[in-house]
């Protein structure tokens, strides 16, 4: 049974889902057509405040109850066997800005026409990206190891030598921090999720963004796609 956190993100994560299918349409659309710049720029904004509003809703509901993050019942087993401190790793955007510049064809202003310097940007990112994801998979270490925590073991001896009331007092404040710890660590990667897009979208032109986050948005919803018919296969398979 899911609990009120839960319901509240699946709920919002499904609507949140059917809108980016809609913004990757448009993007698609209007890189096809002959549109003007501003109307490239205003679909751009649009879509990086529909990823914005996402880490806003999702940080509220973690702090009610961080667990449901690390354990996401939104999405498929699939989706979460690429998952990354809750969420896609920030590098797996620069593979596909690599993707998309070997399969885009040249002469239509896209990935495929980035210049040297623009290259030499996105490898400065992508160094700087790197050093951010292994300082939060250290944290997220830390956090691993505190469950084990010498602390934690001899909360455990003491339950059998104190009253509930003091017992329950010790566990609240030993889980406090721990889910203190983990919404943390929840949010750098989170950052340096948003950091990435960022980075990415302030080296490229206008036309070259309604391309990459037309490739980031259909990657996001065939993950899901792909999930939700392997689940499927393995319950028909089952029965």
């Amino acid at each position: 049974m899911k609990n009120q956190v839960e319901e509240k993100f699946a709920e919002f994560f499904e609507k949140w889902v059917c809108q980016l299918d809609d913004y990757s349409q448009q993007l698609i659309r209007i890189s096809k057509e002959s549109s003007s710049e501003a109307e490239q720029q205003a679909l751009v904004s649009k879509l990086t405040s529909h990823y914005k509003e996402y880490y806003t809703v999702k940080w509220a509901l973690a702090h009610e109850d961080v667990l449901v993050f690390y354990c996401p019942v939104w999405v498929s087993t699939f989706e979460m066997a690429y998952s990354w401190v809750t969420g896609w790793k920030p590098s797996i955007i620069f593979r596909l800005v690599d993707s998309l510049r070997k399969t885009m064809v040249p002469g239509g202003g896209s990935l495929a026409e980035l210049t040297e310097q623009q290259l030499r940007k996105i490898e400065e990112l992508r160094l700087k990206i790197r050093l951010e994801e292994e300082k939060v998979e250290r944290e997220m270490e830390r956090q691993q190891v505190a469950l084990a925590d010498r602390k934690m073991v001899e909360l455990a001896r003491l339950t059998s030598r104190l009253s509930n009331g003091e017992v329950d007092g010790l566990v609240e404040v030993a889980l406090k921090g721990l889910l203190s710890g983990l919404e943390k660590v929840m949010k750098a990667a989170d950052c340096v999720r948003l950091k990435t897009l960022k980075g990415i979208l302030d080296v490229l032109s206008t036309k070259q963004s309604v391309d990459f986050l037309a490739g980031t948005s259909i990657l996001q919803i065939q993950m899901s796609i792909w999930g939700t018919k392997r689940v499927q296969a393995y319950v028909n398979t089952s029965n």
